[in-house]
């Protein structure tokens, strides 16, 4: 039998070799770097973000209802007040992504102990260890999902349904969940029909999805706009970037251009002034 004195400098050597092979763990996030960061799941860790992609909330037409609560929402939070998580659902380029960006930098203007924390939809099963961390920050911070939503045998959701709500811990005071998604349930419609289909109890086999978006307090709908928004958003980028173009130029070019898209929306609205800029010859950064 090996003497167990022999044992111990051999088993000592062996898991020191495995200290060095393990990588070091993440540094603690500096959040005084910027004012919104990136959370990488695969390393544990922030990046910092020197300047955000957004666009001013004055440039957000035709959902003007649904920013003024978001914006609520989010100035209860940053003051330390109750609020809910918000699910902003609907139609591509509507500016649900755009509206949480603004409201955050315009909720940061006056209170500026508020930052943004975007998770990527293939990271929400590290969200749990993304929160963990911010939990220890004496700040508050909005942690934002874009174009969240989850398809057949995806069991991420479970990570985020117990953060939302249902977990023993849930989610710290200090942190608030914002998602966009195009699908009000985060989930696609064939899915749930085959929920159902295959399940001993269809009812409750749905249920444990669905409920995921019920966790979220705030549900806000974007819907495709009308003409008359539609060409309210392009006027309000043509004013903004400081255009030299006349409005009966410029209202059948935009029509014209949300024709061959097949749509109207915020998007589609910037795409127009971004060819049209291109046309007249303007570089819209240096007119910001």
């Amino acid at each position: 039998m090996t003497d167990d004195h022999a044992l111990k400098p051999l088993l000592q050597r062996i898991a020191d070799a495995l200290d060095r092979l393990s990588p070091a763990p993440a540094a603690p996030a500096s959040f005084d770097a910027a004012e919104a960061f990136v959370w990488h799941g695969d390393t544990g860790s922030f990046q910092a973000v020197a300047q955000v992609n957004r666009v001013p909330l004055l440039l957000l037409k035709g959902i003007d209802r649904t920013s003024g609560i978001l914006l609520d929402n989010t100035r209860r939070f940053a003051e330390g007040l109750p609020a809910n998580n918000a699910l902003l659902w609907g139609a591509r380029g509507m500016g649900k992504s755009s509206l949480v960006k603004a409201a955050h930098a315009e909720i940061a203007k006056t209170l500026p102990g508020l930052k943004l924390v975007e998770i990527h939809r293939e990271d929400i099963d590290t969200l749990p260890e993304c929160l963990a961390q911010l939990k220890q920050s004496p700040l508050r911070f909005i942690v934002f999902c874009d174009d969240l939503s989850f398809d057949k045998d995806d069991t991420s959701y479970k990570s985020l349904k117990a953060v939302l709500e249902g977990g023993i811990e849930g989610r710290p005071g200090n942190v608030i969940f914002y998602a966009t998604s195009n699908r009000r349930h985060l989930m696609p419609r064939e899915m749930v029909d085959n929920e159902r289909a295959t399940a001993i109890n269809p009812a409750e086999a749905t249920e444990e999805k669905v409920s995921l978006s019920d966790r979220f307090g705030l549900w806000l709908g974007f819907h495709n706009a009308s003409q008359d928004d539609y060409l309210a958003m392009v006027r309000a980028y043509a004013t903004h970037y400081k255009l030299d173009v006349r409005d009966d130029v410029l209202v059948p070019d935009a029509l014209e251009w949300a024709m061959t898209r097949g749509a109207r929306s915020g998007r589609v609205a910037s795409q127009f002034i971004q060819d049209l800029a291109g046309r007249l010859g303007v570089h819209l950064d240096a007119t910001h």
